[in-house]
């Protein structure tokens, strides 16, 4: 998606960088491959059994212990690859966030610019919401913990959700520039509503298991757009736009 404000979510182990000899001056590598190749699979690990806890119990329910009792780890062990409880909860919410775009976003560009594209994005994240009912999601829940919480963790949190905005406002521009949506419609109104209708089905299939929730949710979509549709317009019979290379919510992961 062009102009879309990029982050680097990359939570892949880098290598170490190269200590040099004091005698010869030349780089010399402090690790073998193989055992970088150990330490990433053991970081990536880690890293899995937190975001399910983190899913469930909330980024604050996170601690360097617990992580090392649910993967028979040491505690040493553990934050050796963190290192600290922030960068830990950081390192979380990067990873919700490459999977989320992996799920929600990668897909959903391949659709045709405009509208079929927009209601691929939303589809999208319908159904990953429903996904997420029995554990929850991290961006909302994150919300909740964080809103009054400066530092760190909640600037992470807040660039991802930024981020995701500006793709869905790009998504929402583009309908109106190809002539899906009238000229006074304005994106910012509509990522507004649309994003309203997601904490909506959370709140309501979540908290109170109210049956029917995704299909109101998707009903709220059609409510959403049907005002700045343009006359002419029949964007669902659009054939599919080839530009899956474009630039999407992050940068390619190293």
């Amino acid at each position: 998606m062009q102009g879309v404000p990029v982050i680097n979510t990359s939570t892949r182990t880098k290598p170490a960088a190269a200590a040099r000899s004091p005698r010869s001056g030349l780089a010399a590598s402090t690790a073998s491959p193989r055992v970088l190749q150990k330490g990433q699979h053991t970081r990536a690990v880690i890293l899995d059994a937190a975001l399910g806890l983190a899913s469930s119990m909330g980024l604050e329910g996170l601690s360097i212990g617990l992580l090392a009792d649910v993967t028979k780890m040491s505690k040493s062990g553990v934050f050796s690859h963190f290192g600290s409880r922030d960068e830990l909860q950081i390192a979380v919410v990067k990873e919700y966030h490459a999977r989320f775009e992996e799920e929600v976003f990668f897909p959903a560009i391949r659709e045709a610019r405009g509208l079929p594209r927009l209601r691929a994005l939303f589809e999208r994240w319908v159904r990953r919401v429903s996904v997420e009912i029995d554990s929850g999601c991290i961006y909302i829940s994150g919300a909740v913990e964080f809103d009054d919480r400066p530092g760190p963790v909640r600037d992470a949190l807040v660039a991802m959700i930024k981020d995701w905005h500006a793709a869905l406002h790009k998504a929402i521009d583009l309908t109106r520039q190809m002539g899906h949506f009238n000229p006074s419609a304005d994106p910012q109104q509509i990522l507004f509503e649309l994003h309203g209708l997601i904490l909506s089905l959370h709140h309501d299939a979540r908290f109170l298991r109210s049956p029917g929730a995704v299909q109101r949710a998707q009903r709220g979509f059609e409510r959403v757009i049907q005002p700045y549709l343009a006359q002419a317009s029949d964007a669902r019979a659009t054939p599919a736009a080839q530009d899956v290379g474009q630039p999407g919510l992050s940068r390619r992961r190293s």
